[in-house]
C-alpha cells in the first residue's frame, strides 16, 4: 500500500454532524473527527475548524465530500440543514486543487463492493446473485436511497432522492400515523417517518392514538428506552419504524430488481444491533403479495463498517483523479511535476510559479506570469511548448481541465498584449462561461409558464430600449415566422401609448439588462392594469423582475456606460430562442424533439414557413 503524494481530505456531511478524516494511503484513514454542524456558521468554517485541529500543518491537494443532499451543479443547498455553498468558490477558499462533492448515499453505495464479510450483517435469508443490481438505503437525519448497477467490470452509482417517495401505510396503525402526519405536512414521504425526526413523529402519533399525554422524547431517547425494554411505547415506536423501513426497502428492491441485495446504512439502524434482526423489518420486506417469492430471494444486510461512507467517497475521488490523469490534456500539473528535470532553469521558474499558483496562472496574462516567474515572455511560451501545448492559450485550457475536470466558469480579461488567437479564445470563453452560469439559473416552471402564455397570446409585444432593441427585433422575426401576431416597441413614448391599448390575452416581453428603466416599469404597470401579462428577460433581482408575471433571469453585469453590452445580448437572444423553440414544439401537437442541428420538424410551424433556429446546444425534449 503506497502512500499518496499528499493526504486527501475525506468528509461526510449530515444534517447534525460533519465527520472528517485524512486518507494518507488507499483505505488508510487518520485523524478522524466529528464536528457538530450547529456549532459552526457554514460549511466552509466547519472544514476550516477541522483543518485547525490537525496535529501538524498538512498540504492537502485533493478532497472528497459526501453530503446529505442532491448535488447538481456548482451550488449546493442542503435539504435538512440551512447550509449552502458554491463548490468551486469553496475549493478556491480552501486552496485545494480538486474538490469532489457527491450525494452521501451515492458514496455509501460505492462502498458496498468494498465491504468485507465482517463489515455487514445479514438480516433474514436470501443469496445474492453476481453480478446484479444492489440497493442501498439508510435512515439518519433523512432517508437516503441509492443503487449500484454493474457495468464494464465496475459499478455505476445512482444518485436518487427516493426517500421523498410517498409513504404507503400497510395497516390501521400506520393509517393513523399518516393522519397524524397530515396535520403537519401536505405530503408525507417515507423520509418523514424513516428518519430521526420520523421516530419522534411516530412516537407522538402512537401516544395520541393511545390517548396518552406524554412528554416529547428525542430520537436517541426513544431508541435507548426501546433497547433497554423499560418503555413499551418506545418499543412499539421502534418496531413500527422498522416495519415501515421494511416497506421502503422492499419498494427499492422491486423497483431496481436488486438481486445483488439491499444494504441498510445510516445513523439509526446499525445502532439497533440484534434488536433490528428481531424487528418486523424482514417480515415486512417479504410482504409483497404476488411478489413475495420474488423479494424473499433477495438478501438484506446491515452495514456495520464504521467508515463506509468514507470508503465510498475515497473510491469516487480516486476515480475522478484517475479520469483527470488519463484525459487528453488533463492532469497538467502532474505533467509539470514529472517534467521538472527536463526543463531549463528559466522554465523551471515558470513551472514553480504555476505549481504554487495554478489559479492565478489560469487567469493571468503572459506579462504577469513572466514577471512573477522572473523570466521573459518568450520563456513562458517555450515552457508551454515543452509540455506539448501549442502556446499559452492551449496550456491554459489544459490547465483548466486538469483543475476542474471541465471548462471553468470564469471570466478572463482581454488585454492589449493578447495575440489575435488569445483574444478570440478569451471572448468565446467568457461568453461560454456566462451561458453556463445562466444555464444553472434555468427554471423549468418559469419557462413552461412563459411558453404557455405565448402560445395562447392574442398578440405579443416586445418592449426594449437602447442597446437591447436588437434583441426585441430578433424576437419579433422569430415569433412572426411561427405565425404569432408580434410587434416591437423600442421608443419610450410608443411603449407608453401601446401599453394603453393592450387587452386581456395580450402578452408583453420586456427585455432589459439592469431592469431598472423607469419607462419600462411604468409600461408594466399600465399593461397589468389593462389585463395583459408580462414576461421579463432581465436581472433576477431587479424591479422589472419583481413586477413581472414570469421572469427568465439573465444575470450578467456589463458597464454599458463605457461599451456596448455584448454577452448580455447573447444571453437574451438565447432566452428568446428557448421560448421560440418551446412554442414551436407546443404548437406541433406531436411533442417532437429539437434535433440539435438547428432545425425543427416541418410540422412544428405553418406550411411554407422555415423553422430553422440557431439553438444548436440548448436542446429541448418535450415531455
Amino acid at each position: 500500500m503506497s502512500a499518496y503524494d499528499s493526504p486527501r481530505l475525506i468528509a461526510d456531511i449530515g444534517g447534525t454532524f460533519a465527520r472528517f478524516a485524512l486518507e494518507t494511503a488507499p483505505g488508510h484513514l487518520e485523524q478522524v473527527a466529528s464536528l457538530r454542524c450547529a456549532e459552526h456558521a457554514d460549511f466552509l468554517s466547519t472544514v476550516q475548524a477541522y483543518l485547525a485541529t490537525l496535529e501538524e500543518p498538512t498540504a492537502i491537494r485533493h478532497a472528497g465530500i459526501a453530503i446529505a443532499n442532491p448535488v447538481d451543479g456548482d451550488l449546493v443547498r442542503m435539504t435538512n440543514y440551512h447550509w449552502q455553498f458554491s463548490i468551486e468558490q469553496t475549493r478556491e477558499q480552501l486552496g485545494f486543487e480538486t474538490l469532489v462533492v457527491v450525494n452521501d448515499f451515492t458514496a455509501l453505495a460505492m462502498a458496498v463492493p468494498r465491504l468485507s464479510a465482517d463489515e455487514r450483517r445479514a438480516i433474514g435469508h436470501g443469496v445474492p446473485r453476481e453480478p446484479s443490481v444492489v440497493g442501498v438505503l439508510g435512515a439518519g437525519t433523512g432517508l437516503g436511497l441509492s443503487g449500484l448497477i454493474p457495468a464494464s467490470g465496475g459499478w455505476v452509482a445512482l444518485g436518487t432522492e427516493g426517500g421523498h417517495g410517498s409513504f404507503s401505510p400497510r395497516d390501521e396503525r400506520e393509517i393513523a400515523i399518516l393522519r397524524h402526519a397530515w396535520k403537519q405536512y401536505g405530503h408525507v414521504s417515507f423520509e418523514r417517518l424513516c428518519s430521526g425526526p420520523g421516530l419522534e413523529l411516530i412516537y407522538r402519533a402512537l401516544a395520541e392514538q393511545g390517548g396518552q399525554a406524554l412528554p416529547p422524547l428525542t430520537a436517541p431517547d426513544i431508541t435507548q428506552r426501546a433497547l433497554s425494554g423499560v418503555d413499551p411505547l418506545c418499543r412499539d415506536t421502534v418496531d413500527t419504524f422498522c416495519g415501515i423501513l421494511g416497506t421502503a426497502a422492499s419498494n427499492l428492491a422491486v423497483t431496481l430488481g436488486a438481486f445483488g441485495g439491499v444494504y441498510i446504512g445510516g445513523g439509526i439502524v446499525p445502532r439497533l444491533g440484534d434488536y433490528f434482526e428481531r424487528s418486523p423489518f424482514r417480515a415486512r420486506f417479504e410482504e409483497r403479495g404476488r411478489f413475495s417469492d420474488y423479494v424473499r430471494a433477495i438478501p438484506t444486510y446491515v452495514i456495520t463498517a464504521n467508515n463506509a461512507t468514507f470508503m465510498g467517497v475515497s473510491a469516487i475521488l480516486d476515480a475522478q483523479l484517475r479520469t483527470l490523469e488519463t484525459r487528453v490534456g488533463g492532469a497538467i500539473l502532474e505533467q509539470i511535476r514529472r517534467s521538472l528535470d527536463k526543463l531549463s532553469p528559466a522554465e523551471k521558474r515558470v513551472a514553480s510559479h504555476v505549481l504554487a499558483h495554478p489559479r492565478a496562472a489560469l487567469n493571468a496574462p503572459i506579462a504577469d506570469i513572466a514577471r512573477a516567474a522572473d523570466v521573459s515572455q518568450p520563456t513562458v511560451i517555450r515552457f508551454c511548448r515543452s509540455l506539448g501545448c501549442e502556446g499559452l492559450s492551449d496550456f491554459k485550457l489544459r490547465l483548466a481541465s486538469g483543475l476542474t475536470g471541465t471548462i471553468p466558469i470564469t471570466h478572463t480579461q482581454v488585454t492589449g498584449q493578447d495575440s489575435t488567437v488569445e483574444l478570440g479564445e478569451k471572448v468565446l470563453s467568457n461568453t461560454a462561461a456566462a451561458i453556463l452560469r445562466v444555464r444553472e439559473q434555468l427554471n423549468r416552471e418559469a419557462i413552461e409558464r412563459a411558453i404557455t402564455l405565448l402560445d395562447g397570446a392574442h398578440r405579443i409585444e416586445l418592449h426594449a430600449q437602447g442597446h437591447f432593441a436588437m434583441v426585441a427585433q430578433d424576437a419579433q422575426f422569430k415569433f412572426l415566422r411561427l405565425g404569432l401576431p408580434t410587434s416591437t416597441c423600442t421608443d419610450p413614448r410608443v411603449q407608453s401609448l401601446s401599453a394603453a391599448v393592450l387587452e386581456p390575452g395580450d402578452v408583453v416581453i420586456a427585455i432589459s439588462g439592469s431592469g431598472t428603466l423607469q419607462d419600462l416599469l411604468d409600461m408594466v404597470e399600465v399593461a397589468h392594469q389593462r389585463g395583459a401579462k408580462v414576461i421579463a428577460i432581465t436581472s433576477s433581482h431587479s424591479p422589472l423582475a419583481k413586477r413581472s408575471d414570469v421572469v427568465l433571469p439573465v444575470d450578467h453585469e456589463e458597464d454599458v456606460s463605457t461599451h456596448l453590452p455584448m454577452v448580455s445580448r447573447v444571453l437574451q437572444l438565447l432566452a428568446i430562442d428557448i421560448l421560440a423553440v418551446g412554442v414551436a414544439l407546443r404548437r406541433s401537437g406531436e411533442n417532437p424533439t429539437y434535433d440539435g442541428a438547428g432545425s425543427l420538424p416541418a410540422k412544428s410551424v405553418q406550411p411554407g414557413v422555415s423553422a430553422s433556429l440557431p439553438l444548436a446546444r440548448l436542446t429541448t425534449h418535450s415531455r
